[in-house]
């Protein structure tokens, strides 16, 4: 079943995540349409590599043309002619934007998927799409839209009090122009007292206006301090679990929206008070209360404006490196990385183009040696994009580090800390004037990781994910002089996030109980159990040379590249030990098998199955671990399919029969086989085999492990396998020779 197809069976609750991904950059007529062509590209790869995009993005458009030309709505025709002009135009000088577009909509839809497949959600995600949320939000756009209701109220007021002060003004120089005869006549008296009725009338009026105003000034400032900043925060918070691969960030669209109503309001409020003042000029009298308040007034109004257009100023894209687009906030010296702003008010004209400038490492934290510089050009003008609603943004494509040499030529941290859990800071600043009103801006990244080496990717990748999770600091650089613990139940849920992210298909509850029995031992039935930094990273599993982040890391790194299909089956039961693999496969028939990760080596996976003797006795074969070097030969697909095991006197054949718990293995691998050869060339096909010898003094009373690819044969053996195969075994080189 496609992608799509199980998408469309989710839920409500889910299918609401899945709307939030489509927009004008990718409309879900699109993914309806194309849903089986696109799921079947390389939107991965195409997202860094501009002559793939290009190629994709010319395809696509192709295939809307095929679709269109078959549609037979006359409407649904139309609007997808309208989509197609639109998506060339937007993407036709940047096609690699599309392909992460693209890219990143079908990862968390695998993610959605993903998550519906499990028993039950963690709590950070729990905490991130509660229906308190949902309703908090709701709250927020009822008051936001108050406020607005009730400053376009008082426009209309200050219009009033303005025709008023005309009829007034007049009236009074009228009087004035008389003469000095007519002003003791009845008549006179009679307008003196018209006149002093429409002052008392002018006063009541401005004093009402005055007052409402400062009652809605008080409430922006309590939605400002009660509302508006703990959701700006929320989605900070958010957006910190988002790059460690939780729920996909959304919000920042409607956090623009009541940013930018909030400060229209401000700015027309600021109006009203220039206008109230123009009155002035116009029309006073003793105790006058638009001179006794509009000061006070004013100077609030742009406090407010003040503190809510600097706090509008954050990072919509933390820094990443194009290359690795799932491992945020990890920079390597001399490659290129990306990272953008926005300002969420939208502003009247500002008085000068408004610049951004870039700085790293700003404040770094006293005793630190490593100290970098940006390369290239760290100052760009922001612009008003088309689909951010007359928001201002910039986007710094082509950033790089550099490390500063030292006199002595010294560099590194010479304190406890590895390079990996060094944390630096990208800062961003700006200044404008905006109606009279001087505003500095400034913000900053999420803390980075600096590598000068790809082998560094994993404990960087570890240092970010510990500080995501357990803290929501902005800029605490020292945090890991002292990292805190993580308790069993955040530190699962972010391990399967990692495997959703990386792998299309997160960890379920007997996966994620074997990976706290792996790295907590007897605890693993403690979801509070408190795990140290240094247990996840830095100490090496027990009797072995390397860390369980390290193992793991691995493991996801192998799934990516050798082993997605069979992984997002759901064939491989992965992290099983040597007991229970034994307890699972003793009772079962002949020739039933099961997959799983290697303890032993970093990035492997074997499998085992069971044989059993004359006297029903159990004994377990393990081959030995396939790593990237032999998955890189041959598809795991079809060393399965394939595989063979020779002995004394019998004849080489497949022991895979059933995957575990008893499904056929052709009908659990065969659409995953590779196709067959082509028949254009009138060539016998020639096939890789792995094979294994399974040696007759091997003890029954113990699994044991099968070598792949073994010693030589002896000639026997060799004869024997060269009748069953349709080449020769000496014109055959292994691919999985070390």
């Amino acid at each position: 079943m496609s992608q799509w197809k199980q998408i469309q069976q989710l839920e409500i609750r889910l299918l609401e995540h899945v709307d939030y991904l489509y927009d004008d950059n990718f409309p879900m007529d699109i993914r309806q349409g194309l849903a089986g062509w696109i799921e079947s590209q390389d939107w991965d790869t195409a997202a860094n590599d501009e002559s793939m995009a290009t190629v994709l993005l010319a395809n696509l458009l192709s295939e809307l043309e095929r679709v269109r030309s078959q549609e037979q709505n006359f409407l649904q025709r139309h609007n997808m002619k309208i989509i197609q002009q639109q998506l060339q135009v937007k993407y036709m000088s940047t096609p690699a934007v599309m392909a992460r577009v693209i890219s990143t909509c079908l990862r968390e839809e695998r993610r959605i998927l993903s998550s519906a497949c499990m028993q039950e959600q963690g709590p950070l995600e729990k905490s991130l799409q509660s229906s308190v949320a949902f309703e908090r939000q709701k709250n927020m756009d009822n008051r936001v839209g108050l406020i607005r209701g009730s400053v376009q109220l008082m426009d209309q007021a200050v219009k009033y009090i303005e025709d008023m002060q005309d009829d007034f003004d007049f009236r009074y120089k009228t009087l004035q122009s008389r003469e000095s005869t007519d002003r003791n006549s009845e008549m006179m008296k009679q307008e003196v007292t018209r006149l002093q009725e429409m002052l008392n009338r002018l006063d009541f009026k401005r004093k009402e206006i005055l007052s409402k105003m400062d009652i809605v000034i008080k409430e922006i400032d309590d939605l400002m301090t009660s509302q508006l900043s703990p959701e700006l925060q929320d989605w900070k918070r958010r957006q910190q679990i988002a790059a460690i691969g939780g729920p996909m960030l959304t919000g920042l669209d409607q956090l623009q929206n009541w940013f930018s109503l909030t400060a229209q309001s401000l700015f027309q409020i600021k109006r009203q008070l220039d206008k109230l003042g123009e009155l002035v000029v116009k029309v006073t009298y003793e105790s006058d209360p638009i001179p006794l308040q509009k000061p006070q007034m004013e100077e609030r109004v742009k406090c407010l404006l003040y503190h809510l257009i600097k706090s509008s100023f954050v990072v919509e894209k933390q820094p990443c490196m194009p290359t690795h687009p799932q491992k945020p906030l990890i920079i390597k010296t001399g490659v290129q990385f990306t990272t953008k702003v926005r300002l969420l008010v939208k502003l009247p004209e500002v008085d000068y183009q408004l610049k951004v400038k870039t700085t790293f490492d700003k404040d770094l934290p006293p005793g630190r040696v490593r100290q970098f510089f940006i390369l290239t050009n760290n100052t760009k003008v922001m612009d008003i994009e088309d689909y951010s609603n007359g928001c201002l943004s910039v986007e710094f494509r082509h950033l790089q580090l550099k490390e500063k040499k030292y006199i002595n030529g010294t560099k590194g941290n010479e304190g406890l800390l590895t390079v990996t859990e060094e944390l630096h800071s990208l800062s961003f600043e700006a200044c404008f004037t905006v109606q009279g009103l001087t505003i500095d801006l400034e913000t900053c990244s999420l803390p980075l990781v600096v590598i000068s080496n790809v082998s560094q990717l994993p404990g960087g990748w570890a240092s970010v994910m510990w500080y995501n999770l357990l803290t929501d600091e902005p800029r605490s650089l020292a945090y890991f002089g002292n990292p805190p613990r993580a308790t069993w139940s955040q530190l699962s849920e972010v391990l399967s996030w990692q495997f959703s992210t990386f792998a299309g298909r997160g960890l379920n509850k007997e996966q994620l109980s074997m990976l706290g029995e792996k790295l907590l031992g007897q605890h693993v039935s403690c979801s509070d159990y408190q795990v140290t930094w240094s247990k996840f990273c830095k100490e090496n599993i027990p009797g072995k040379p390397f860390s369980f982040w390290m193992w793991l890391d691995s493991i996801l790194e192998l799934i990516k590249k050798h082993l997605l299909p069979v992984w997002n089956e759901n064939y491989i039961m992965g992290f099983v030990s040597k007991e229970m693999e034994r307890a699972l496969l003793k009772d079962k028939e002949q020739g039933t098998f099961l997959l799983r990760f290697s303890e032993s080596h970093l990035g492997g996976i074997t499998f085992t199955w069971v044989e059993h003797n004359e006297n029903g006795e159990a004994r377990l074969n393990s081959v030995e671990p396939y790593t990237k070097n032999r998955l890189s030969a041959l598809p795991f697909a079809d060393i399965i399919r394939d595989y063979k095991v020779i002995s004394e006197g019998v004849v080489p054949e497949n022991p895979l029969k059933f995957l575990y718990p008893n499904i056929p293995k052709d009908d659990a691998f065969g659409r995953l086989y590779n196709s067959q050869p082509s028949k254009v060339y009138p060539y016998i096909p020639s096939t890789l085999i792995p094979i294994s010898e399974l040696r007759s003094n091997v003890s029954t009373s113990s699994p044991s492990s099968c070598r792949s690819p073994e010693p030589p044969m002896t000639p026997g053996e060799f004869d024997m396998l060269n009748e069953q195969l349709c080449f020769g075994i000496d014109t055959m080189s292994s691919p999985y020779s070390e």
